[in-house]
């Protein structure tokens, strides 16, 4: 398959489309917890973050569908805007079921460019979903929560996985489609996405305030031992499983996985018992 095709576009599409879940937040079988169990559900780090962040991409994904002339991709991007809504619906629910306690997060506005804000957007999920994956095993594990509630979230982590298949592939038919097919321009055009992205995390994590990327701040609050060798080989496998079930044709975020891949790599040659940057850093 030729990529940037019409036989690429419908497959990237048709695969996302055709895998949609349904399911309301409202019906799902949330489990009762107390004790322990809802101190931690209650204390984790980033329910703020996670629901500005899926309000504020509801909100703009739906708008750029409206602005896309190609019926397949702009009803595959409705599609998605609807998810992202839904995921916000529910966060929405678990806050208030569970009693969690947070501020109202300000409604942000729609971005000037929309495409450009849904390409940055795009990278930053690339990152986010990748270490959510790790993160959710790591905590599936440690039996932080009740295993009904992982059931409940498994899903919601697929329609994640079924968001960042479906960006890369779009990126690169546009992409193709505007004339910069040669690969090496779009090997450039995807490093500068995940730039942005990047500094975007370092910008959050720099300030010290309480805005934190809600899937890179969480991890070590569900294992005490936690090392950055076991992080990153849970979330090289975790992605690695997830990917395994979209159609060999098609394009998967590459970055993170070779970066896993290097870092373990260099892990390997460090003595043992010598401090790693990132122990080094505490």
């Amino acid at each position: 398959m030729k990529l940037g095709s019409e036989a690429h576009k419908e497959l990237f599409c048709r695969s996302f489309m055709e895998s949609h879940l349904e399911y309301e937040p409202e019906t799902i079988p949330w489990p009762e917890l107390d004790g322990v169990a809802l101190e931690r559900l209650q204390g984790i780090p980033f329910w703020l973050e996670a629901l500005k962040t899926e309000r504020n991409a509801g909100n703009m994904v739906t708008a750029l569908a409206e602005t896309i002339e190609d019926p397949m991709i702009r009803e595959a991007i409705a599609l998605q805007g609807r998810e992202e809504t839904r995921h916000a619906r529910l966060l929405e629910f678990l806050i208030k079921r569970y009693h969690i306690s947070l501020q109202e997060p300000p409604a942000k506005p729609l971005p000037q460019n929309i495409k450009s804000a849904f390409i940055e957007f795009g990278f930053c999920e690339c990152l986010d979903s990748y270490f959510a994956f790790g993160m959710f095993d790591i905590a599936r594990q440690a039996q932080y929560l009740p295993e009904a509630f992982f059931t409940i979230f498994d899903p919601i982590l697929h329609e994640e996985a079924r968001h960042i298949v479906f960006f890369v592939n779009w990126f690169t038919y546009l992409q193709i489609n505007q004339g910069q097919g040669w690969s090496g321009l779009r090997a450039m055009n995807t490093l500068w996405g995940y730039k942005r992205a990047v500094q975007d995390l370092i910008n959050i994590f720099g300030v010290g305030g309480e805005e934190q990327r809600f899937t890179t701040s969480g991890a070590n609050s569900f294992m005490d031992n936690l090392t950055p060798e076991l992080f990153f080989s849970t979330c090289l496998q975790e992605n690695t499983k997830r990917m395994s079930v979209f159609e060999p044709e098609l394009l998967r975020p590459e970055l993170m996985p070779k970066i896993s891949q290097l870092a373990l790599g260099v892990l390997k040659l460090l003595p043992k018992g010598q401090p790693t940057p990132a122990t080094q850093a505490r």
